[in-house]
């Protein structure tokens, strides 16, 4: 049997990537297994109900229509419990049997600035762990955990393995692959670098399907549906895609015979998913959040966030990615319709809370590039800058403590945002911030374009909330 090794058992893989090697093996290839663990002491309670389940779970999927059904998954084989010198994990990953090291950490887990650099002075946990991998111990970051493991891989003469990424992050192949090996070359490790060199890939891919976090009503609709009382249960839209690029060193699961798409590039593919859902995603949490309601679907089917979300995609982002010279092989304008039913879906219940986090990392991945292209070609930003304007306005309310839930932003310095939002200017403050702009920080045009969307953004919420400017 070969594996891949999956670091990051969240809901979104065994909803998305377990789901295809369960479909896989359902099929009677029973070649692939996943073994699956954590680089840090994350969800304790379900990794212990995954171990006890021997990796079993329940998917539940919902259609737009509301009708749900129920699949057993049993493509993690090994649920590895944490332990903080990932011993087990190390040894998994340097077994030959282990082809594929997948992993997903969220957007801000790769620490990169906006070009593509490691980010060493904003993120100390980055810094810290460089130092714990200097001194022998096993690093927590992802390129902190896949350096402990490819050392020993090389140490045993495993062979060689494909590092595949599965987040949300525009090249996400290409640019984690640079982050590890800044890493390594930050340890000054000549020979694990060449040997990564020569022995992995890092093919690109672009991942989709929503998928909440699991509230204890989806464990008990499991239960009623099939007896069992499971308490790894998961749900997700019965929406999923899964492009990946075909670079596979080590070899690969037969993917293609269960849908995913296998191709030479996924620069379209990931640019409509990343512009036209993550940050029409976002936008809609942020506006929603500030207006008071606590799910996707309700913002969504608000009149006037949908038109935000809507003039965004229409008015900006499509011409941007869909040009006489550079035609989009996608039709953006029947998948910017499927998104935003996709995110009316009520059955889904996916919060505004889940959806709203890391937009230090959102802003300069899924917006920013917008900006920067519409202004390159002269034209205007009045649609794409009530994002970043909302999410202005989102901090504002966070900064007050009038967030109704626990805001996370692994790429926020919290002392700077606060510093933001007391500033006699917050907008200019805003609109200076290097982290979230790069280059464009401080730029009249930029300037002018935010002033006037968050003039928007204030009448927005007053006519929502009869209330004073927020």
């Amino acid at each position: 049997m070969t594996t891949i090794l999956h670091l990051g058992l969240g809901s979104f893989h065994r909803a998305h990537q377990a789901l295809y090697i369960h479909e896989l093996r359902e099929r009677g290839d029973t070649e692939w297994s996943i073994t699956g663990g954590n680089l840090r002491p994350d969800m304790l309670a379900t990794m212990e109900a995954l171990q006890a389940q021997g990796g079993a779970y329940t998917l539940e999927t919902v259609t737009p229509q509301g009708e749900r059904s129920y699949t057993r998954i049993e493509s993690i084989q090994k649920v590895i419990p944490y332990q903080d010198d990932l011993a087990p994990l190390i040894a998994a990953g340097a077994e030959a049997t282990t082809r594929i090291i997948s992993f997903t950490v969220t957007e801000a887990g790769y620490y990169l600035d906006a070009k593509n650099q490691l980010d060493w002075a904003t993120f100390a946990d980055l810094r810290a762990d460089l130092e714990a991998v200097k001194a022998g111990r096993a690093g927590h970051t992802i390129y902190g955990g896949l350096v402990s493991i490819l050392r020993a891989r090389m140490h045993s003469g495993a062979g060689a393995v494909t590092l595949m990424n599965c987040d949300n992050l525009r090249h996400n192949g290409e640019r984690s692959r640079a982050g590890l090996l800044q890493f390594i070359d930050a340890l000054g490790d000549t020979a694990l670098k060449a040997w990564v060199e020569q022995n992995t890939s890092s093919p690109n891919a672009m991942v989709d399907r929503i998928t909440p976090r699991p509230t204890p009503d989806v464990a008990e609709r499991v239960k009623a549906a099939t007896g069992w009382d499971d308490q790894a249960a998961i749900m997700g839209e019965s929406f999923i895609q899964w492009v990946i690029e075909d670079n596979f060193i080590a070899g690969r699961p037969a993917w293609e015979q269960v849908g995913v798409e296998m191709v030479q590039s996924v620069d379209a593919y990931e640019e409509a998913k990343i512009r036209l859902l993550n940050a029409t995603h976002s936008c809609i949490a942020w506006a929603g959040t500030l207006v008071g309601y606590q799910y996707i679907h309700e913002g969504t089917h608000d009149a006037v966030i949908r038109r935000i979300a809507y003039d965004y995609v229409t008015d900006d982002t499509i011409p941007v990615l869909d040009t006489p010279e550079n035609p989009s092989p996608l039709d953006l304008r029947a998948y910017r319709d499927v998104v935003l039913d996709r995110f009316g879906n009520p059955a889904i219940c996916d919060t505004n809370q889940r959806v709203a986090m890391d937009g230090y990392s959102k802003i300069p991945g899924f917006i920013v590039p917008t900006i920067r292209e519409r202004l390159a070609r002269g034209e205007s930003i009045a649609s794409v800058i009530m994002l970043p304007a909302l999410f202005l306005a989102y901090l504002q309310r966070w900064h007050e403590g009038k967030i109704a839930y626990t805001y996370q932003d692994q790429a926020m310095d919290p002392a700077a945002a606060h510093a933001i939002c007391e500033a006699a200017d917050p907008v200019a403050a805003f609109a200076a911030d290097p982290v979230l702009w790069g280059p464009l920080a401080s730029t009249p045009r930029l300037l002018d374009a935010l002033r006037v969307g968050y003039a928007r953004v204030q009448l927005f919420v007053q006519n929502h909330l009869g209330a004073g400017p927020v």
